[in-house]
């Protein structure tokens, strides 16, 4: 691997340990306000909601700058979210722009892998991404929850600067001054991104027209670019795995958290640990993944999706520890193990349709839709009465039947368009060979 990858994945791993930290900080701070449940929920879809909003822009402004600066903005805008909350926004909103941050860091951070490395790597270079980034789930949640508990927040409200009165007066506030230091680790790795040399691709693309007039031009263009790889043989079915499993993915996490408090009568602190369970087991797919899994042989992963519905089902009938943790990390492999060559594959074939940055603003588009709609619904769900059970239930089963589908899918693209599958899958063949 060339040298500027590990900067990206240094720059990466702090931007995400910060972001999932701050996650289970704004859980505390909502619990401690005396919040609603509902609320607590919300915080999944409020963090998707700039990812969809801002879907047809973030992916062209990525390609239309050199990547690296690209993510020194938008952790410049996770440190300004951080802020308002710390200093009293209610943490929805606060979390939300959090979440804008992140909506333009994922097309730059995914797009430069493209642009860095060749076809033949890509496989591994997810593997090791998702590998890192979920390391950095697993330690941003146990370092939120160790934040907010009793014994770290107590050692850090007890320092005090002289001549200075910080105004920092609960864990919680501890907690946030701290990523925000975290935030500002990250963009400095940011500014020591090496420039690809890829070509840009201006965001105006009719210098005679106001900028208004050439954002409104991107949208039927990022249409566009969303039909085409919705119509891609290949690409549409490694869009429709990885947009599922990254919407019970992002809603997973705050599920976990409920279920240990339901079925094990854990608080925060606790219930954390259980989430960075869940991760392990992703890290340890993510890289068996990405050492044995080849580009062309991806969709062979596909049946593993209806295993892992089935494993979030079973989820409901354990009741101790000893039984939860190797059942979670299990439960993670499943879902690493199947997202690294899908996730390799989409961004194959979206960088062969219509350049790095957009096909990843395409891919983040569906995937925080299906994470905003589901938890949506069971944010209703929840201010209605559902129990965690019952949610862990329906996530489940839609899960498990909608890979099922998507096997169907990708099996009737076999028969009807056997020729196209063979030319495409050819394709990545020899740029894994070749690239």
């Amino acid at each position: 691997m060339k040298r500027g990858f590990y900067t990206i994945m240094a720059a990466q791993f702090f931007s995400s340990l910060a972001d999932n930290a701050l996650f289970v900080t704004a859980v505390e701070l909502l619990k401690t306000n005396g919040s609603g449940e509902w609320q607590r929920a919300a915080l999944v879809p409020m963090f998707a909601l700039f990812y969809v909003i801002l879907a047809p822009f973030v992916g062209a402004f990525a390609d239309s700058r050199p990547k690296g600066e690209v993510m020194l903005m938008s952790n410049t805008i996770k440190v300004f979210g951080c802020l308002l909350m710390l200093f009293g926004v209610h943490p929805l909103l606060a979390y939300a722009l959090v979440g804008l941050g992140a909506a333009a860091y994922s097309p730059a951070k995914y797009g430069i892998l493209t642009e860095l490395l060749p076809a033949s790597q890509l496989v591994k270079a997810n593997g090791w991404i998702e590998g890192l980034t979920i390391t950095s789930i697993i330690l941003g949640v146990l370092l939120g929850g160790q934040l907010v508990g009793h014994q770290l927040s107590s050692c850090l409200l007890s320092f005090d600067m002289p001549f200075f009165n910080t105004g920092i007066d609960t864990p919680v506030e501890a907690a946030i001054s701290l990523l925000v230091v975290l935030y500002g680790i990250a963009a400095w790795f940011n500014t020591r991104i090496p420039y690809t040399g890829a070509a840009l691709m201006p965001m105006r693309s009719d210098p005679n027209k106001s900028m208004l007039r050439n954002l409104a031009h991107l949208l039927p263009d990022f249409w566009q670019c969303n039909q085409r790889l919705w119509q891609d043989k290949l690409g549409q079915i490694s869009l429709a795995t990885t947009t599922l499993f990254w919407g019970v993915s992002g809603n997973l996490r705050y599920i976990v958290l409920a279920w240990s408090a339901a079925a094990l009568g854990y608080g925060t602190t606790q219930a954390s640990s259980l989430v960075g369970v869940v991760a392990i087991g992703t890290a340890v797919g993510a890289i068996v993944a990405s050492l044995k899994m080849r580009l062309e042989h991806a969709t062979r992963v596909i049946p593993l999706g209806i295993l892992m519905g089935i494993f979030v089902v079973a989820m409901n009938f354990i009741t101790n520890l000893e039984v939860a943790v190797p059942f979670l990390i299990v439960l993670g492999a499943l879902g690493g193990f199947m997202v690294v060559p899908m996730n390799a594959l989409l961004q194959h074939r979206g960088h062969n349709l219509m350049g790095a940055g957009r096909s990843i603003a395409v891919q983040n588009l569906n995937e925080q839709l299906c994470i905003l709609g589901l938890g949506g619904l069971y944010t209703l769900c929840t201010s209605l009465g559902l129990s965690a059970y019952g949610a862990i239930t329906g996530f489940g089963v839609l899960v498990a039947y909608t890979m099922w589908l998507i096997k169907i899918w990708f099996e009737t693209n076999t028969v009807k368009h056997r020729a196209e599958l063979d030319r495409l899958i050819n394709i990545a063949r020899h740029d894994e060979l070749h690239g």
